[in-house]
């Protein structure tokens, strides 16, 4: 495999651990999120699965073996109520962004347009549970850790 397909499954490796990591994170948004907010929550949940079943057949279909989900994620602070859930899915988002960045300088032609659309999605729902927003979605927040997946669990 060339240098650029190595580097291109890479990042698309890394968007699906970070894909695993938000399924994972929603799960704790909406049992603690408002009522009001779970549809939202739940939208969330069910796009970040659809894109996360997208990289695992788009990393076989490279000829890797897609990584596996973690059995938990430590979370990035404590998660005891809807505030704390509402931070929770803002910075699942952002940190999504983040990969779908790198994702994007790494693949061309469809693959590119994908990742950019994503990263997209991902910067719109940050603005919804945030309120505000930056201005480069997803490279704004490679700045710092925040852009990277959580951490497994042990």
């Amino acid at each position: 495999m060339s240098k650029a397909k190595d580097g291109e499954l890479d990042a698309l490796q890394a968007a699906l651990a970070a894909e695993h990591a938000a399924v994972y994170g929603y799960g704790v948004v909406g049992g603690r999120v408002r009522p009001e907010r779970r549809t939202e929550a739940r939208a969330a949940y069910d796009a970040h699965r659809a894109r996360r079943d997208a990289l695992v057949r788009e990393v076989r279909d490279l000829g890797g073996e897609p990584v596996a989900a973690a059995a938990g994620y430590a979370l990035p602070f404590p998660v005891p109520d809807s505030a704390a859930a509402v931070r929770l899915a803002a910075e699942l988002e952002e940190r999504v962004a983040g990969v779908y960045s790198d994702l994007v300088r790494a693949a061309g032609g469809e693959r590119r347009a994908t990742a950019a659309g994503a990263l997209r999605e991902a910067a719109v729902r940050a603005v919804r549970w945030r309120g505000g927003s930056v201005a480069f979605p997803g490279l704004a927040e490679r700045a710092g850790a925040a852009s990277a997946p959580a951490a497994p669990s042990a």
